[in-house]
Formats: C-alpha cells, structure tokens, sequence
C-alpha cells in the first residue's frame, strides 16, 4: 500500500467493481457514501475507508479530500469520479428548467468539487491520474435525455480542459464512456434487455485501473469507449 485512490459512488453498481479491483491491486481507497443501504456492497478492509459525505457541498468535498490525503506513505494518487445519475423526461419544450438544472448538479458538480479539491494533493504527489465517467449518448444521442446527455458531455469537456491545464504537473485526466453496464438497477429498469450485451462492472473496473496505473502514463484527455457489444 504506497498510493491512494479516491473513489466517489464507490458503493454503486459500478463503484464497488472499481472498489474491489483497485483494492486487489494494493492501493488504498477512500470512499464516500450517503445511503447507508449501499454499504453492503463494499466490502470491509484495513485499505479501504468509508467517509459519510454530500459531495455537492465544498465543505464536506474538503474533508474526504483530506482522509484521502491524510496517510503520508500512501499519497493520494488517483481520483475516480463515477458520481452521477440518469433521469428520463420529454424533449426539449417538456422539459421543465429545473429538470435540466438537476441533471448538471447530479452529473457535473460532484466531479468538478471533488477534482478541484484533489488536485493540490496530486500536485503535490508528484502527479496522477483523473478518470471521470461520460456517456456514449453525448456522442451518440437519443430523444428525451437533454440534460442527461449535455451534463455528461460536460463532463468530458472538462476532463478535456483538465488534461492541458495539469499535464506539466504530471496530473492526467480521461473519460470513459459506457453504454448500458449490467447493474442490478439497469436490469430492474429494462428488463426486456439483452443482458449478455452488456458491459460487465468488472470489465470497466479492469479499464479504470489501467488508466490510474503508470501503463497508461501517455494517455490523458481521452474519451474512452467501453461500450462491450450494447
């Protein structure tokens, strides 16, 4: 254990995978929770810390920040942002301004909180490596899904203007972009689904951990599809 990941909806559907594979891989991981219902799917570890926390407020964004920083011979040295939600609507004229708004919250001010506090500890690190979580509908959109698909297109803009702002520090940053992932929820939701398309958590989990690991180190500002066969 000689390095830190910060993992934000580590106890989601994706997260725990993300969780699982990175603790597999020796580092220490810090997660933050606000249902206490999901802490089952995460397991319990001497590597891994659960911090109660709203990540939409900068005062408690600061205090994970620093558990995730506070172990000196385990430096803080990935950020992993998988924060985020999807809520279906109408087109654009049916979609009441609130609804938009949420979507951007949900999906973009979490990551853009949690980097923004980080970035001092990886600087100060010697470097590392951002991995955010777009979609592949911001490239490839669909009816009824705006502020869902603007908000996650955000997201990989930003991960774009982090990748040229942190390069000289050593920081990288990249987006991934899923399809649908074989969650218990995304089967509750389509139950009509060709689940045997769809992308494992586990098999992102594999990609995350190579984009936090020096394998990757000539990557960063890359949108990268892990879309399986959905």
């Amino acid at each position: 254990m000689n390095r830190t990941a910060l993992v934000t909806g580590g106890t989601g559907g994706l997260g725990a995978a993300v969780v699982a594979r990175l603790l597999a891989d020796g580092w220490r991981v810090v997660v933050p929770w606000v249902a206490e219902r999901e802490l089952g799917r995460v397991g319990r570890g001497p590597d891994l810390e659960l911090v109660q926390a709203d990540l939409c407020d900068s005062g408690s964004v600061a205090s994970v920040v620093a558990t995730a920083a506070g172990e000196q011979d385990a430096p803080l040295r990935g950020v992993v942002n998988l924060v985020g939600g999807y809520t279906a609507g109408g087109r654009v004229h049916e979609t009441p301004i609130e609804e938009f708004d949420a979507q951007f919250r949900v999906n973009l001010r979490p990551t853009y909180l949690v980097t923004q506090a980080a970035l001092p500890s990886l600087i100060a690190a010697g470097g590392g490596s951002i991995v955010c979580v777009g979609t592949r509908a911001a490239l490839r959109p669909f009816s009824g899904a705006a502020g869902y698909i603007s908000s996650k297109a955000a997201v990989i803009a930003f991960v774009a203007a982090l990748a040229v702002e942190y390069r000289d520090e050593g920081v990288r940053a990249n987006a991934i972009l899923p399809s649908v992932i074989d969650t218990p929820a995304n089967r509750a939701s389509m139950p009509n689904g060709d689940f045997g398309k769809w992308v494992k958590p586990a098999a992102i989990a594999g990609v995350i951990a190579h984009l936090l690991s020096d394998d990757s180190a000539p990557t960063s500002g890359a949108a990268v599809p892990v879309y399986g066969r959905a």
